[in-house]
């Protein structure tokens, strides 16, 4: 069986060659372990292999884990559907959100950060797709959105997510991650400071390499598939 570590490797050089076909910087693009469901065994092996920012989509199951690793330094990031009953652990126990999609998750996230930890970083989720059953806020109230985000002290603002609907071939990957990159880019227009795309996965991170994307959240390349 191929180790944690040589996936890793494996992922990391697909991230340098995708930079390096669509004329990114090299080290542009940063990689999110995506540890949902894994063991911490799984997490410390990925750990000894030099990665340590890990994207956790389960409240119930990230906590004992952040619990056992509380001595190494990870970089948590809440990926998941995040409900009003969950704000205050992700806001006192992770250092990203990754899929914020209303104001009101937004201001508890904001009342709930202690203040002895710095800004609660956080990504916008946008519903690119259209899909009725996907997360994430609608593109054209992403704005308005922003506008009241950026106004909590307790967060930072850094960008825009997305999960788009599975597609086959690149061009049809990409549609979506242009989409996203736009938004940013209007954002940016009305004076938004925003540095962060998390965008791709383990099946478009090229895709999304090509489209802007300056963080990949890829979880079954890494640790296989789900158990």
């Amino acid at each position: 069986m191929t180790s944690i570590a040589e996936r890793l490797r494996q992922v990391r050089q697909r991230i340098r060659d995708a930079e390096h076909r669509y004329g990114r910087p090299e080290g542009a693009v940063q990689l999110l372990a995506v540890s949902k469901t894994k063991p911490v065994a799984a997490i410390l092996e990925a750990l000894a292999a030099g990665q340590t920012a890990f994207g956790e989509n389960y409240l119930q199951d990230a906590l004992p884990k952040q619990e056992a690793l509380a001595d190494q330094p990870i970089q948590w990031h809440f990926i998941g559907p995040l409900q009003s009953n969950k704000t205050k652990l992700v806001a006192t126990s992770f250092d990203w959100v990754h899929s914020l999609e209303r104001e009101k998750i937004a201001r508890r996230l904001n009342d709930q950060r202690p203040d002895h930890l710095p800004p609660l970083n956080v990504c916008l989720q946008v519903n690119v797709s259209g899909e009725a059953s996907k997360a994430g806020v609608n593109p054209e109230t992403v704005q308005e959105l922003a506008d009241a985000v950026a106004a909590y002290p307790r967060l930072r603002l850094r960008g825009l997510m997305c999960i788009p609907a599975p597609a086959d071939d690149e061009q049809s990957q990409r549609a979506p991650f242009r989409r996203l990159r736009e938004l940013q880019q209007a954002l940016l227009a009305n004076g938004a400071d925003l540095d962060t795309l998390s965008m791709g996965m383990s099946a478009d991170l090229e895709a999304a390499v090509a489209e802007g994307s300056t963080l990949v959240r890829v979880g079954t390349d890494i640790f296989g598939a789900r158990e």
